[in-house]
């Protein structure tokens, strides 16, 4: 953290009821933030996630489940666990409540209602709360009681029925980019409603949905189905795009791959990085729409370029001499040792005492004046039951007593 500078949401005071990975992620921005996040686990097990990922290996036998996994969407929070099926539990939730600025939840719509914590219940108690429904495809329509996760968005959106070679399945992108970027759009529209509070004193409930998201991530076929109906079908094209371009992942000589990408503009320069001057009269590529139309021929003109140049390394470097935007197809053990991304703390080291050493990713944004914290933690299941609680006014003995009745769960390894 820069020397006198406060976190950017210092005093802030999150409630996060959330799992998996959306909710976990915009209240994990938060808190990176510097707010004072805490994330409320569901006895006994604690949040599903925990068992995903690589585990700690030689943990206690009675310690509950820690991975990277939970520990890359968690980390930088304090952590509680309790039955919500408890009404005490629940009374002691409703009362950090309505001390809190924010809540996150993620449950299924209508279990939040079913236990007295509607928005309506929640905004008596505390008439500034921002509270951030996250969830498949809202609280309400036709598709609002239907489970999902991330790939199911994926699906409903159209995302998957775009990718995938065009004799061949639809594909799927086996990463949740659909959960994290709800997760982010949620923290904006939290930070966006604590704005709007400061300025009218009121506050607010937040919707973000998958569903939503992914729909939201179409940057241009949406008008051109609007405007044209089944005149216009959107075809796979596997490594290629479908407008052409040349744009697209394509094989080098030794057969390693980049990714190309040549918007109208620049298909001179392309000519020029190929030095087939021929093809600047060539009828097949003598526009945008006919080099779409001939993106198969483009694609093996330039597949020989750059089998005849050999090394991928020597390939980006003749495109990118001509200002071509390029890049290598890298797998992960590459990205992670990528200088540019350490020196950005793009990808930053965490050590966890059960996990060990490890990488995580950072922080998408960057700040002129302030840094986040150098060391990430994330909690034990319940490891912080006790601080929380004491906060909120509860007695030794009352602490202690929730714990004998499993009111409150903490794990055993913990002592």
């Amino acid at each position: 953290m820069t020397s006198g500078i406060l976190p950017m949401l210092s005093g802030l005071k999150v409630i996060d009821i959330t799992q998996f990975v959306a909710g976990p992620t915009a209240s994990r921005v938060l808190a990176e933030l510097g707010a004072d996040v805490v994330k409320v686990e569901l006895a006994p097990y604690g949040d599903r996630s925990r068992v995903q990922g690589v585990k700690a290996k030689g943990a206690p036998e009675n310690a509950a489940p820690h991975s990277t996994y939970f520990f890359q969407h968690n980390h930088s929070k304090r952590g509680i666990a309790l039955d919500f099926k408890n009404e005490r539990a629940r009374e002691i939730l409703r009362g950090m409540i309505a001390k809190a600025d924010v809540l996150v939840e993620n449950f299924s719509p209508g279990v939040m209602a079913r236990a007295g914590m509607s928005y309506d219940d929640l905004k008596r108690l505390n008439p500034r709360l921002v509270m951030c429904s996250i969830s498949f495809a809202g609280q309400t329509g036709d598709l609002s009681e239907k489970p999902g996760y991330d790939y199911i968005g994926q699906a409903y959106a159209g995302v998957t029925g775009m990718i995938g070679e065009a004799d061949g399945s639809p594909a799927m992108v086996t990463m949740a980019i659909g959960d994290v970027s709800t997760g982010v759009s949620a923290a904006l529209a939290i930070v966006t409603a604590l704005f709007h509070r400061e300025r009218t004193g009121e506050g607010h409930l937040v919707e973000s949905t998958l569903l939503d998201t992914y729909f939201h991530m179409h940057e241009a076929s949406i008008p051109r189905v609007s405007k044209l109906g089944k005149k216009y079908v959107q075809k796979r094209t596997g490594s290629q795009h479908p407008d052409g371009g040349p744009t697209g992942i394509f094989k080098c000589g030794d057969g390693h791959y980049i990714t190309l990408m040549s918007l109208s503009h620049q298909w001179p320069q392309l000519v020029q990085a190929l030095d087939m001057p021929e093809l600047l009269n060539d009828p097949r590529f003598a526009s945008a729409s006919s080099r779409r139309n001939n993106n198969d021929q483009l694609k093996e003109i330039l597949e020989g370029w750059l089998a005849s140049v050999g090394s991928r390394d020597e390939c980006l470097k003749r495109l990118e001499r001509h200002r071509i935007p390029v890049a290598p197809v890298l797998d992960l053990n590459e990205v992670i040792e990528l200088d540019h991304l350490k020196q950005r703390n793009t990808v930053r080291t965490a050590i966890d005492p059960m996990l060990g050493e490890f990488k995580v990713p950072g922080m998408p944004v960057r700040f002129s004046g302030w840094h986040g914290p150098s060391h990430l933690s994330a909690a034990r299941l319940g490891e912080h039951n006790a601080d929380v609680l004491r906060e909120y006014g509860l007695t030794e003995e009352e602490i202690a007593d929730l714990h004998q009745k499993k009111v409150f769960v903490r794990d055993r390894a913990l002592g």
